[in-house]
């Protein structure tokens, strides 16, 4: 690794667990803390808005990678302007100064809609060998991803630790993934700077956190990563796939409840206990081991999958679908978008 990198990368990390410390004591001060409830997972009042340090440190470092010539300067205006607007959506709803759903997604597909009309709409995708386009219908989709990844990660930040060590396992595993097959220290330094700004969080957000995330942090990190595979794609096509794949323990998860409640004719939106991790939180009675799971799944399942489908062994689309059907069935298993009893 290029030392301006290491350093920048070191830095950031450094930087925003200093940061997540000072806004946590910044919290504490001015009592913005996260009252228990009886849809909570936790038991103690904690302080949070710490993803802010995430926001903020990763800002920085997209400009010193830019400076460094490591980031295109088109991307980091997107990855630095769309990010901000769905940061302070997500600083707005944590400070209760934007309360309104509708509100907040009219903000979340702004941001969208710039960052996939200034990347182009939709890269091309492989799917059995062929490159498929699909146009202005492409970026309609293109936007549609953005918006539901943000607000996913918003969903499932639901017990210590867990988006966090899903961003940081699956930003680390990425970049290793496009090193291998580019060779690119430009598209490689993107997912790692992400994963560098939240491991510094995640000091303080392991189990038992003693911050959270907050919107501020988690439709951030979503969005920004969901940015991320399609620059990736545009490089190279079966990249889009290696991300969707590596994400799938959160898409399943989030996809599954959002049915379930649909079905059921519960308010999406509403705060709950029904997703498959906090069924699984709750039968431990730990968050520890179902984040510590989340990560082993990325690494020892869904890696593999994605290491395949980037050697050409398997097709993308097929290694979704293969990442997919057994998380399916897990996530059902559980109980995803049913009502927790206890």
């Amino acid at each position: 690794m290029n030392p301006s990198l290491l350093v920048i990368l070191s830095g950031s990390a450094v930087l925003a667990a200093l940061l997540t410390l000072i806004i946590r004591r910044s919290a504490l001060h001015k009592q913005l803390l996260d009252i228990p409830n009886d849809r909570s997972l936790h038991s103690v009042p904690t302080p949070r808005g710490g993803g802010a340090a995430i926001v903020l440190v990763f800002i920085a470092a997209i400009i010193a990678l830019m400076a460094a010539d490591y980031v295109e300067t088109k991307n980091a205006m997107i990855l630095i302007g769309c990010g901000a607007i769905v940061a302070l959506t997500g600083f707005l709803d944590d400070r209760q100064l934007l309360s309104h759903a509708r509100s907040r997604l009219a903000m979340h597909f702004v941001a969208a809609v710039i960052a996939v009309s200034a990347l182009g709409g939709l890269p091309t995708l492989p799917v059995f060998g062929t490159e498929v386009s699909l146009g202005v219908f492409g970026g309609i989709l293109a936007a549609i991803y953005l918006v539901w990844l943000l607000n996913l990660f918003n969903f499932m930040d639901g017990i210590d630790g867990i988006s966090g060590a899903e961003v940081v396992s699956v930003c680390g595993a990425t970049a290793f993934l496009i090193h291998r097959t580019t060779h690119d220290n430009n598209l490689t330094s993107l997912p790692l700077a992400l994963a560098a700004a939240t491991l510094g969080f995640l000091v303080f957000n392991w189990p038992p956190a003693k911050i959270f995330m907050g919107d501020v942090g988690s439709g951030f990190v979503g969005f920004i990563i969901g940015v991320f595979s399609l620059i990736a794609a545009d490089s190279v096509g079966s990249l889009g796939w290696v991300w969707v794949i590596l994400l799938g323990v959160f898409i399943v998860d989030a996809t599954v409840t959002l049915i379930g409640r649909l079905v059921r004719k519960q308010k999406p939106h509403v705060a709950h206990r029904s997703h498959a991790f906090q069924h699984l939180a709750l039968r431990f009675g730990s968050h520890k081991p179902v984040t510590i799971g989340v990560v082993a799944i990325n690494v020892l399942w869904l890696l593999p999958i994605a290491f395949a489908v980037t050697e050409g062994r398997i097709d993308g689309f097929v290694g979704v679908l293969i990442a997919y059907t057994p998380l399916t069935i897990a996530a059902l298993m559980l109980g995803a978008g049913t009502p927790s009893t206890n």
